[in-house]
């Protein structure tokens, strides 16, 4: 699926045939029902009753009130024209103790989500975890306990045993960087922890987990398994500065290469593994470790939303995000940027892209996630969002000319369907192609959803 169909119209391109097309939530993100049905607290339950944690004192316990609603946000999609749509399941949902028995209750939701995706046309794609980890687990050192691993993959066989005979692909993690890094390092996510060390090992067993996840849904007859990591073009503000390039460099190893080179070269490159040395955390890497990790996968997921732009500065103190980041700067980059500040760039999706496919060969991709926030307003029934439209366009087109460029990519599914809750903004920031009216749950499709639809239906830009 390499080879792109120009369209005769000099203004449209086209994608390869069965190119997917979708959007993706999470599941503490517009399920709400956090008491429904046998489900116990997830970590993010007790961050977001921490207060000062989430903006304005937010939660996910309503959220979208998906869990109610399921069947009018299917028959939205359907409306839109989705191919595709990625969930994510909540571990506290299925397995409430976190490594004690199923929750059949649990299931049966997604079991009826799954069941009515498909009476829509519309291929399900379950992701595993979405940063949701049952708070028992944590309280026993959440993802800094190897047990965790071990709990994940026995989540994965229960779940692809119940849903795997009309669930296809399947992705054991999302963005384990914002678990490890957000979550154990700068506190900025769930559990909200301040340790580099907690976080260079929570890192290690989210990857045993995935690499243990793989073999547990392989065994379950998973047709195919993904990972999905949120990755970034990370460039050097002067590529003629040695110095500038090195600050690049270790970016790039704490975002990209310490998730990408595990799973698919078979062990972490050797700067990221003298972190771990020097953090005081390589005595959790086990032999027979980087095996497992290295399971082969079907497909990689990738998140994108903007370029990281870096550069030396003598006496910078580490980001929090990045610990081992000292001497390193985040300048400011010349472009429009989103209602989250983050800078919008399409050339750095087409660039991540082709990169991956030279570094990386022979893992087909997939765009995981990729949107934006704006300031939305409803006026008179409709959405306006025309800058939400101009980014989409901007990176769709970017895929496609990766595509041009070589890449093997299966598809791209937009972040998000539904407005939610934006973790630590709460309920703030707005990503959604559809508009929710929070105090009434109705749903209003924006301009870019409909736009959205006219891109599936042409399979073309």
């Amino acid at each position: 699926m390499t080879i792109v169909e120009e369209a005769t119209d000099a203004h449209l391109l086209r994608f390869p045939e069965g190119f997917r097309w979708g959007a993706a939530t999470a599941a503490y993100q517009i399920e709400g029902a956090a008491q429904a049905d046998g489900r116990s607290p997830s970590i993010w339950d007790t961050f977001a009753r921490t207060p000062g944690k989430v903006d304005a004192g937010h939660s996910g316990d309503v959220a979208c009130d998906h869990y109610h609603r399921f069947a009018d946000d299917v028959a939205l999609m359907a409306e839109l024209g989705l191919g595709t749509y990625r969930f994510s399941v909540a571990w506290p949902r299925i397995k409430p103790d976190g490594s004690g028995p199923v929750n059949p209750r649990g299931l049966d939701f997604y079991d009826r989500l799954v069941d009515a995706l498909l009476a829509a046309g519309i291929e399900p794609m379950a992701t595993l975890y979405h940063w949701d980890l049952p708070q028992v687990l944590e309280d026993r050192g959440g993802w800094t306990n190897r047990d965790t691993a071990y709990h994940f993959a026995e989540l994965a066989a229960a779940t692809v045993a119940r849903l795997g005979d009309r669930v296809g692909t399947w992705t054991t993690l999302n963005e384990p960087w914002c678990s490890a890094f957000l979550g154990y390092a700068s506190g900025a996510h769930a559990p909200g922890r301040r340790d580099p060390r907690s976080a260079f090992e929570a890192t290690h067993h989210l990857l045993l987990a995935h690499g243990l996840g793989v073999t547990a849904l392989r065994a379950g007859g998973a047709r195919e398994v993904a990972l999905t990591l949120n990755l970034t073009r990370v460039t050097p503000r002067d590529p003629a500065d040695r110095h500038d390039v090195a600050a690049a460099e270790l970016v790039d190893g704490l975002q990209n290469r310490i998730f990408l080179d595990p799973v698919l070269k078979g062990g972490y490159p050797d700067d990221m593994r003298a972190l771990f040395d020097r953090f005081g955390a390589a005595g959790v890497i086990h032999d027979g470790d980087q095996a497992a990790i290295a399971a082969p996968i079907d497909l990689l997921g990738v998140n994108y939303y903007q370029p990281s732009l870096v550069a030396a500065q003598v006496g910078a103190p580490p980001n929090p995000c990045y610990p081992g980041s000292e001497g390193v700067i985040y300048p400011a980059q010349d472009t429009p940027v989103t209602a989250m500040d983050w800078p919008v760039d399409p050339t750095g999706l087409g660039d991540l892209l082709v990169r991956l496919s030279v570094d990386y060969p022979g893992t087909p991709l997939i765009v995981t996630e990729n949107g934006a926030s704006y300031v939305d307003t409803l006026v008179d029934g409709r959405v306006a969002d025309a800058a939400r439209i101009e980014y989409f366009d901007g990176h769709v087109r970017a895929v496609h000319d990766a595509i041009r460029r070589g890449a093997d990519m299966r598809g791209y599914l937009a972040w998000s369907l539904l407005d939610n809750f934006e973790w630590a903004y709460g309920y703030d920031k707005r990503f959604g192609l559809v508009y929710v009216d929070y105090a009434t749950q109705a749903r209003v499709p924006k301009d870019s959803a409909l736009w959205f639809r006219d891109v599936i239906r042409r399979n073309a830009v």
